[in-house]
């Protein structure tokens, strides 16, 4: 790919990729904004409105490891092609949606289009840029594209919500038929090397349909009853179907999730980690724009302003701030600190009164969760990296993320269960509407502190082995590169500071 593509050429194909990350980044943030409108239009119950969002992540997250395989397979160019085609598409589907399980079905597609683009477009910018210094700058790039497509996400979903919420399916559109031909054109398609390694099919089926049926049994728990034959059989066939998945890893070639790898301490963590902290986080985002919407009545547009200051201090952070705050305390330090910022985040939203004050009651919040979640993302990742082998750093990432997906859906769900188990006695015991709702949100919030209170615990107990090292004189191979120096020399981009080499050619 590289041998057909000049300097100029290299970054116009960045930047086509990361339109085509500015569209799924944006996709994550906008719904939040318009849960409110699609669960009265389409008639979601609070627990089923769940749902909309959890579709996404289970299929983002489950299909995350086998995309990237895929794509070995199969050319990283033609896996991004199909994602992208696929994403668009699903979006479509999703702005002419008339009822709950359409909408529903779309999502999920929309999830599975949305991974194959995104474990493919990282491999594709690696190859690329071989460049040290280029592919410090090129991640960069694409780290803020991803932080600041929040931003956008959430602006863009309170104006288009204004008109209609199916616009924020449909601005998916253009976005995507640009980035498909752009990339026809100017991305040239890699030769691929067939190998003979079979795809782990039946470990990716087995693990989203386990956490699939376990999510359902969660959100459903409150109306069917908790000890119902329906809930308590659906878990049995979610735990079944989990210790398939662990048998089939156990044995298979090249299995999606090798085992192996979690006896590594420091990646067993940083997945702990990356559950809990997601499931807090998409607890906040999904509860908070229900607040904000529900209890003080801001409207579609004010609700985007209000998610802005957060999503701008997590799109400054990818800028390089982060990886000086690495470079400068380590990353137990970093990471701990962030944690605990959103924690007590969570925790102002889990008092925020019925006729709730911006400035008093919701901007402590938004500030100290853009800082805690800006600063605590990178350094999950690096404790995750630490430990891994060079040539092991891609399925290491892809583990990670896949923890992220999967904590946020199982949390979400859980917490928005409690939330709605909550508001259905206050009402049943004669609490006004408004404020048996606002009381469900605290439980939720409290919930959601509690996940990331947890989080903070476990990175405390990261080992120190987790901390930026010194540059090895020996290169790294093809195959990967220590996350440590992609980080030193970002650091070293961001301080005009030439002379510091990167070493390797490969990063997840």
């Amino acid at each position: 790919m590289k041998a057909h593509l000049n300097t100029n050429n290299r970054w116009l194909a960045l930047y086509i990729l990361c339109l085509g990350d500015l569209m799924i980044v944006l996709d994550t943030t906008i719904v939040n904004v318009a849960l409110p409108s699609i669960r009265t239009s389409l008639g979601f119950s609070e627990p089923s409105l769940a749902w909309v969002v959890n579709a996404y992540l289970l299929t983002f997250g489950g299909f995350l490891l086998l995309s990237g395989r895929l794509g070995d397979l199969f050319g990283h160019r033609r896996l991004f092609l199909i994602g992208i085609a696929l994403f668009t598409l699903a979006s479509f589907a999703c702005s002419l949606a008339t009822s709950q399980w359409f909408l529903i079905a779309a999502r999920a597609i929309q999830g599975i289009g949305g991974a194959i683009a995104t474990a493919v477009a990282l491999s594709l910018i690696m190859n690329l840029f071989t460049d040290a210094g280029d592919r410090a700058k090129a991640m960069g790039v694409i780290g803020f594209v991803s932080a600041g497509g929040g931003a956008v996400g959430v602006l863009l979903g309170g104006v288009l919500t204004t008109l209609s919420w199916r616009l924020i399916f449909l601005v998916n559109l253009p976005i995507g038929v640009a980035v498909f031909a752009l990339c026809l054109f100017i991305i040239p398609a890699s030769s691929v090397e067939r190998v003979s390694a079979k795809l782990d099919i039946a470990g990716a089926v087995t693990v989203t349909t386990s956490l699939l049926l376990a999510v359902f049994a969660i959100v459903n728990g409150n109306a069917a009853g908790w000890l119902s034959v329906q809930t308590l059989g659906l878990l049995a066939a979610s735990v079944a179907l989990m210790a398939a998945f662990l048998v089939i890893e156990s044995r298979v070639n090249e299995p999606l999730a090798p085992l192996s790898l979690f006896r590594i301490r420091s990646l067993a963590m940083a997945n702990g980690i990356a559950v809990l902290w997601a499931a807090a986080m998409f607890a906040w985002f999904f509860l908070s724009a229900l607040y904000l919407q529900q209890v003080l009545k801001y409207s579609p547009l004010l609700v985007g302003l209000t998610f802005l200051p957060t999503s701008l201090l997590m799109a400054v952070f990818s800028l390089g701030l982060s990886a000086k705050v690495v470079m400068r305390f380590g990353i137990r330090a970093s990471l701990t600190a962030g944690l605990l910022m959103a924690t007590v985040g969570l925790l102002l939203l889990a008092r925020a009164p019925v006729h709730g004050n911006f400035l008093i009651d919701v901007l402590p919040s938004m500030i100290l969760f853009g800082f805690g979640g800006g600063l605590a993302f990178n350094p999950m990742l690096l404790a995750a990296m630490g430990d891994v082998k060079p040539d092991q750093s891609g399925v290491a990432s892809g583990l990670v993320n896949t923890a992220s997906m999967m904590g946020g859906a199982l949390g979400l769900a859980i917490l928005v269960s409690l939330s709605a188990a909550s508001t259905s006695s206050l009402l049943s015991s004669g609490v006004g509407a408004i404020d048996a709702l606002n009381s469900g949100y605290h439980v939720g919030f409290l919930a959601g502190a509690i996940f990331a209170a947890i989080a903070v615990a476990l990175s405390v107990m990261l080992p120190r082995s987790g901390q930026p090292q010194p540059q090895s004189a020996e290169p790294e191979s093809e195959d990967g590169q220590d996350v440590y120096d992609v980080y030193e020399t970002v650091v070293a981009v961001y301080e005009e500071e030439p002379e510091r080499e990167l070493v390797g050619a490969g990063c997840a």
